[in-house]
């Protein structure tokens, strides 16, 4: 089964021949979590943009690739990017990456030049940080999160810069952000978004959906979710969406490469998979009777826990060892006993709801 590299490197034709498209979107999302610290210009930076065919430097290799997730892929993403008549000459400017571990923040933007009339912004997903998968629970119960209003003021500072057409997007969390981006920004940059895009990015508490800021743009969003997606339907309750095969199963679905492709578009299906649904309706279900502070309390308890191994990725996790599990429970143990009555039976209560909601989706097939 083909994916985005084969596409790229198969898809010859120029953005003049065949527009710009939600395949395309999904190459530049992923290749926005290559880090490009001292190669593509932020916006103090004098420096001109960059062509992405001047990116493939081996000497810088180790920095643009450390830490980042299916790294073997990524690197044959820029190979196929670099001699693609289609994206090599595409001009990358606008660089941005903040950690902020006291604001339990992880953001991340690029500014990609499409042609002459058309500029793509890019953010990036959640990274292997725990940072990022700390920001993205709190979701659960915060809005906006940090990263959110930090991509507002990204798309009005880039778009005041920009002249023409803007679309806007990113995979996971960075699909998110790019809806609500899109969503608050000003009046002027939002009347120049022709398209946004959501990779199997999250959703939105409810409160969003019937907001006048969300209906102006509704129109405008493109959701893709692979058919067993869990991320992307997390407080997935309004958002309408299109669902496309994966080759891999169950979260692993979340992995942009494991996307089929089919000619120059995605390999479309039907349905969300029942599991997907099940899990969906669980947490749905688990959400509408519980209120945001107890939200924070079960999300907080169980990153204390992890923070106890010290690790600061979900990569350090592989260097955990025994005695470092020790300190998971003793951490799990020193909560007080009120808060770990209340995670011990959230998670039981996830668990029945799932198993509630399992038998009625199946029957349905």
């Amino acid at each position: 089964m083909k994916n985005i590299i084969d596409y790229v490197k198969n898809e010859l034709s120029s953005f003049e021949v065949k527009k710009f498209k939600a395949v395309d979107s999904l190459v530049l999302s992923q290749f926005s979590y290559i880090y490009f610290e001292r190669l593509v210009p932020g916006f103090s930076n004098e420096t001109p943009p960059v062509r992405i065919g001047d990116l493939l430097k081996a000497e810088h290799f180790d920095t643009m690739f450390k830490g980042v997730m299916f790294l073997e892929k990524n690197l044959n993403l820029l190979y196929a990017l670099a001699a693609s008549p289609r994206f090599r000459d595409i001009k990358m400017k606008y660089y941005v990456n903040k950690l902020d571990y006291k604001q339990e923040k992880q953001f991340s933007a690029v500014t990609y030049q499409i042609d002459d009339k058309t500029h793509y912004v890019s953010y990036r997903g959640t990274d292997m940080t725990f940072v990022g998968w700390k920001e993205d629970f709190n979701m659960a119960f915060q809005s906006p999160v940090p990263s959110q209003e930090e991509g507002v003021e990204y798309l009005n500072r880039a778009g005041k810069l920009l002249d023409g057409d803007l679309i806007v997007g990113g995979h996971s969390k960075g699909g998110n952000i790019a809806v609500y981006s899109a969503m608050k920004c000003s009046s002027e940059i939002q009347n120049r978004i022709i398209k946004v895009y959501s990779h199997d990015g999250p959703g939105f508490k409810d409160s969003i959906f019937n907001t006048p800021e969300y209906l102006r743009i509704k129109d405008r969003i493109h959701k893709i979710l692979p058919q067993s997606s869990i991320v992307g339907m997390l407080l997935q309750t309004q958002e309408s969406y299109k669902v496309i095969k994966s080759s891999r199963s169950g979260i692993m679905q979340h992995d942009p490469f494991s996307w089929v492709i089919e000619g120059d578009d995605f390999h479309y299906v039907k349905n969300i998979s029942n599991t997907s649904l099940n899990m969906n309706k669980a947490l749905n279900e688990w959400l509408s009777n519980i209120s945001d502070e107890k939200r924070e309390l079960f999300i907080d308890a169980l990153f204390q826990t992890i923070n106890s191994t010290n690790a600061k990725s979900i990569g350090d996790l592989s260097e955990v060892h025994i005695k470092d599990f020790a300190k998971i429970l003793r951490a799990f143990r020193n909560i007080d006993s009120e808060t770990r009555k209340f995670v011990s039976q959230t998670i039981r209560d996830l668990i029945v709801l799932y198993v509630k909601n399992l038998n009625p989706l199946n029957k349905q097939n």
